[in-house]
């Protein structure tokens, strides 16, 4: 369904340049943007593409002109306002409001108002879903899991008893929330399984990837704060606890009990071992060891993790070894000549 450019606008805060009743039906890329669609330009290289097909743009004030046919939406950040717009014409193809017949749902469950509950979905006793909640074929819901209104569940996910899910929480297919703690106690005869009371507790706006496993804590809790966004393949361990607007990129793994503070950036294969702390405002680079514990505001890289910029300047001393090792067997070459003088001299 098409949406007037103005009510777009209203949407993002912005301001209309040209036809506010352009009749906008959807959303593309600055190269690809159809006649009816609505794209965004950061630069002039995007917005030179972008009026080659787009029907509208967003733009900043300083790529305003008036040599283009297209009306525009001028905003701050016209990126993080086609994201706001490309939502509203986001496909649901989950949201439809009944209980299938082939659902199992538990008599003892409570369920709200407005739910989408498809084929393959087993809700437990004492499972309590919130209105609007979309639960995706294949959806396993344990005993007294709870699940926050205006929630999505995708395909296949399966989440364990007990575990807590806040309001307008998305989790992606495949996921697993709830698994048991890895823990273990090696005795004589062999590795003896500790088991894990815990649960798990996702907080409001939070986003889950596909595969994400979460493991219960060994008691308490493992949380995942308000509005933290997890990319595909991560593992979260035992009483780990993610401080909220936190950024988990894909296969990052945290083990036990450690605890990361608010808005911490984890690039893609970073690692953290176990009963750690990480300050607010970290980020830690792709494919580096975090071993200790990191201050507030620190930017770490590296195996094992330390000062970003410290890191940088020993890979490019790295490349330099080859030369290095060259002038040093010059220089030991030079020496030994120099102590073969001397040794005649004296």
């Amino acid at each position: 369904m098409g949406r007037k450019l103005k009510e777009l606008a209203q949407l993002v805060t912005g301001e209309v340049v040209g036809d506010q009743d352009f009749e906008v039906e959807g959303v593309g890329g600055a190269d690809n943007a159809d006649s009816n669609q609505v794209t965004f330009a950061l630069n002039q290289e995007f917005f030179q593409q972008a009026v080659q097909g787009a029907g509208a743009i967003i733009v900043t004030e300083d790529l305003v002109r008036d040599d283009v046919r297209q009306p525009l939406i001028v905003v701050e950040n016209p990126r993080l306002a086609f994201a706001k717009i490309a939502k509203v014409f986001m496909p649901q193809p989950y949201e439809r409001p009944e209980i299938s017949k082939q659902a199992v749902v538990s008599p003892k469950a409570e369920i709200g108002e407005e739910v989408s509950i498809h084929p393959g979905v087993v809700i437990e006793a004492g499972a309590k879903i919130g209105d609007r909640v979309i639960l995706a074929p294949g959806v396993y819901i344990g005993h007294d899991v709870e699940i926050g209104q205006d929630s999505i569940i995708h395909p296949n996910v399966v989440i364990e008893y007990e575990c807590k899910l806040g309001n307008k929480v998305e989790v992606n297919a495949g996921a697993v929330i709830g698994c048991q703690g890895y823990g273990f106690e090696t005795g004589a005869n062999g590795h003896e399984k500790v088991p894990q009371f815990g649960n798990v507790v996702i907080e409001d706006r939070v986003e889950l990837g596909a595969n994400v496993t979460i493991d219960r804590a060994a008691t308490g809790s493992t949380v995942i704060a308000q509005g933290t966004k997890v990319d595909n393949l991560v593992h979260i361990a035992h009483n780990v606890e993610v401080g909220a607007d936190s950024l988990l990129i894909a296969q990052v793994g945290i083990a036990g009990s450690t605890k990361l503070g608010e808005r911490v950036t984890l690039a893609g294969k970073s690692g953290v071992v176990g009963h750690l702390e990480i300050g607010d405002d970290v980020t830690v680079g792709a494919y580096s060891a975090v071993t200790n514990d990191v201050a507030d505001d620190s930017f770490v890289s590296g195996y094992p993790a330390h000062d970003h910029r410290q890191e940088r300047r020993i890979k490019a001393a790295r490349k330099k070894l080859p030369q290095m090792m060259k002038k040093m067997r010059k220089l030991e070459k030079k020496v030994a000549q120099l102590e073969e003088k001397l040794n005649t001299l004296s």
